[in-house]
């Protein structure tokens, strides 16, 4: 058996990682909440917004990205 255990052991230990790490990817979608929604138009470039809706108490308005469109020459 792998790594010289038991079946037993070997999925117990397999089937606790399993649950554990789904329990997180759980705990991590929660808390950030993704925006799943597809929009018709794709934002241009400079106009993304982005935003934790965790946090969106603390912060009243969402932060508009940066973004400088690249010059092709």
């Amino acid at each position: 058996m792998p790594a010289g255990v038991s079946w037993a052991t070997y999925l117990k230990l397999f089937a606790a990682s399993l649950l554990t790490m789904c329990a997180g990817a759980e705990v991590v979608h929660r808390y950030y909440r993704p925006d799943l929604t597809i929009p018709e138009i794709p934002p241009k470039p400079g106009e993304l917004k982005t935003e934790l809706l965790g946090l969106k108490k603390r912060q009243h308005e969402p932060q508009i990205s940066q973004q400088k469109p690249q010059n092709t020459q």
